[in-house]
């Protein structure tokens, strides 16, 4: 038992000095070991899970609430996570871990799968991510705003170029209140 101990106290004394004088790539170009990936991911979803598990989620299909969806997600969302027939851009190429690009995934039909995704997506879009490029939009927008932009990703999905311009062009012209002009 005392080897083991002095094992674990060595094991951390030497993870502390590797850490404190760099020895730890911190860069985006080095990725993880896949062990490390997986625990990370498994944190992650856990994590979400537990804090959205108690959400109430509204109705996702009112027009006014997709069209401020689809504005938000338009000014705000694309640069990482991109649109139908958009580009990788310059941000979304060098991000690590990589922003999930909605418009690529297949679908969901099962709704509890549906509704759990809903919660997830609600809660990372209102509290961000550590250690990625999310950032919080709870910070400067209301729960009806995040809502609207959680229920524009379903839409995405499979969304052809053409018809996700249709929803933007249109979304302009709805008066939402909001601008994503911000002054300096």
């Amino acid at each position: 038992m005392k080897i083991l101990l002095n094992l674990l106290i060595t094991s951390f004394i030497v993870a502390i000095i590797a850490f404190a004088f760099g020895a730890y790539n911190m860069s985006a170009t080095d990725k993880h070991w896949g062990i490390t990936e997986k625990f990370i991911e498994s944190m992650r979803e856990n994590s979400i899970e537990i804090r959205s598990r108690d959400l109430t989620v509204p109705s996702l299909e009112e027009a006014d609430m997709l069209s401020a969806g689809a504005e938000h997600y338009h000014a705000m969302c694309t640069i990482c996570h991109l649109a139908p027939g958009m580009k990788p851009t310059e941000l979304s190429v060098g991000l690590y871990p990589s922003a999930p690009i909605f418009h690529e995934r297949e679908p969901i039909s099962d709704p509890a799968e549906k509704l759990a995704h809903a919660k997830a997506y609600f809660w990372v879009i209102k509290n961000g991510l550590k250690m990625t490029a999310m950032p919080a939009w709870g910070l400067s927008h209301d729960d009806q705003e995040i809502w609207g932009m959680t229920a524009f990703i379903f839409k995405l999905s499979k969304m052809a170029p053409e018809q996700y311009q249709e929803l933007i062009h249109a979304a302009e012209h709805d008066d939402h209140g909001h601008s994503h002009e911000h002054s300096h």
